[in-house]
């Protein structure tokens, strides 16, 4: 309720500087300068109070872009097209989060019941680590999506070597994108989710469920807060607890098959799980 209220007194704050100081000071510039500081103040509220539950993160339109992904966006323009900048620094434990997504992976393809392997989908893919090293071992086919140009560039000299079996490369941010329908296998999203807003987060997974095959799985893996849920104003991103990453899942209609935390990452990190989920079988 304490964070209900604060939105509430923000909002009407903001409308209040639209609808008296604009309109009758004429100070446009002002205006901007008074609707920058409050979504600054917004931010920094998220920040320190774990307020973010079902739609109340929201993306307010400034200026004709949502800063929310637009400052996503912009942090990603001076990230490296490598395995280093897909890694954030930590590169040294790409391996290890290999190993432990192909284990992950075979739990759910391959058999009877299960999901096929004939392809899958890699969302907020960068330049394809995980379609290289974990998808296009199983599955024949192979399909991009990411919200940044370059790295689908690069993708496309960093699977080479495997160019036949990627179909597809889709420049869309995920909140603007709908899977075909009946398409995948799988389809698999690593550290992408977080840069969502909860209500697109929750719409995405909804059109995921679309775009899967009978037995279709979405296989969600990212970093995970032990309480609450953390805005990382660099990168304009929100790190979820397990029960808010629980809830918009299920509010989906998705059912969860099984999760995991990833092992073998150094203490100081972040917590991070694997989530398969696969459609309610009453809603097919």
């Amino acid at each position: 309720m304490e964070g209900e209220g604060a939105h509430l007194a923000f909002k009407s704050r903001w409308h209040k500087t639209d609808e008296e100081l604009c309109r009758h000071s004429m100070s446009f510039i002002l205006h901007k300068a008074i609707r920058n500081d409050f979504f600054q103040s917004y931010l920094c509220l998220l920040e320190r109070l774990p307020l973010v539950k079902l739609y109340a993160l929201t993306s307010e339109v400034i200026n004709g872009e949502m800063q929310f992904y637009a400052r996503a966006k912009h942090f990603y323009r001076e990230v490296p097209a490598t395995e280093e900048g897909m890694m954030g620094d930590y590169i040294e434990l790409s391996s290890t989060d290999i190993e432990s997504s192909r284990e992950f992976l075979r739990k759910f393809v391959g058999g009877p019941g299960k999901a096929g392997t004939d392809r899958a989908l890699d969302c907020g893919s960068g330049i394809g680590r995980v379609t290289k090293h974990v998808l296009l071992p199983v599955f024949k086919s192979v399909e991009l999506v990411d919200m940044m140009e370059n790295f689908l560039d690069e993708a496309q000299n960093y699977l080479q070597c495997k160019e036949n079996r990627v179909k597809m490369y889709y420049c869309y941010s995920l909140q603007e994108f709908t899977p075909a329908p009946q398409k995948y296998d799988v389809i698999w999203m690593q550290w992408v989710s977080g840069y969502l807003t909860d209500k697109d987060l929750l719409e995405f997974l909804i059109r995921c469920q679309n775009g899967l095959k009978d037995n279709g799985v979405v296989i969600l893996k990212d970093n995970v807060a032990r309480e609450g849920c953390i805005l990382d104003p660099l990168d304009s991103s929100v790190i979820r607890d397990l029960s808010i990453l629980r809830s918009l899942i299920e509010k989906s209609g998705l059912t969860i098959l099984w999760q995991e935390r990833q092992e073998g990452f150094p203490e100081q990190c972040i917590p991070v799980w694997t989530l398969a989920m696969q459609k309610d079988a009453g809603l097919s």
